[in-house]
């Protein structure tokens, strides 16, 4: 069980208002990234249940490079077009696993993740990054999980110094 698991309401949508409340004042006059990035994964990490690694995957050249995550060691470099994370940046769009064994590509960083949401982070068709959530569970996420996670990913967009990373 995560820590904060038990404060946060069952209701979805209600969660992801709640999470986006939080977040929107964690990064409240803040326009670094870098801290913003480590706070929503403590945050996001801290709050879901049911799942087992967050973090960032942040574009360097032509692949993703591992950013602020929560959970156990991950792979550092992601080719476009590889796995999940490199499947949504190189595409442009969010994608949802529900039983990462069968997606063709699949990079395992951790053997017990089995189902896994990854939200790019895009402005005007640039991709700055991605959210990768993994969950121990099948079919972990859903619609719902994508819409509130694209909102909060969506206070990244504006005010941030995306060439302040120190990477």
């Amino acid at each position: 069980m995560n820590q904060l698991e038990g404060m946060y309401p069952a209701n979805k949508q209600e969660m992801y208002a709640l999470l986006q409340k939080q977040l929107g004042t964690l990064v409240e006059g803040e326009a670094y990234l870098l801290p913003n990035l480590c706070n929503a994964t403590a945050l996001i990490y801290s709050a879901l249940s049911d799942i087992n690694w967050t973090g960032f995957y942040l574009m360097k050249g032509d692949s993703l490079l591992l950013g602020p995550f929560q959970g156990k060691p991950a792979c550092v470099h992601i080719p476009l077009g590889k796995g999940v994370c490199g499947m949504a940046a190189a595409e442009n769009r969010p994608i949802i696993v529900d039983d990462v064994r069968l997606f063709p590509g699949h990079i395992a960083c951790d053997s017990e993740s089995r189902s896994e949401i990854v939200i790019p982070i895009s402005n005007q068709g640039v991709v700055f990054g991605v959210l990768d959530i993994d969950s121990p569970s099948l079919s972990r996420f859903d619609e719902e999980d994508r819409q509130g996670l694209e909102k909060l990913m969506g206070l990244f967009l504006s005010g941030q110094h995306w060439n302040h990373l120190c990477i």
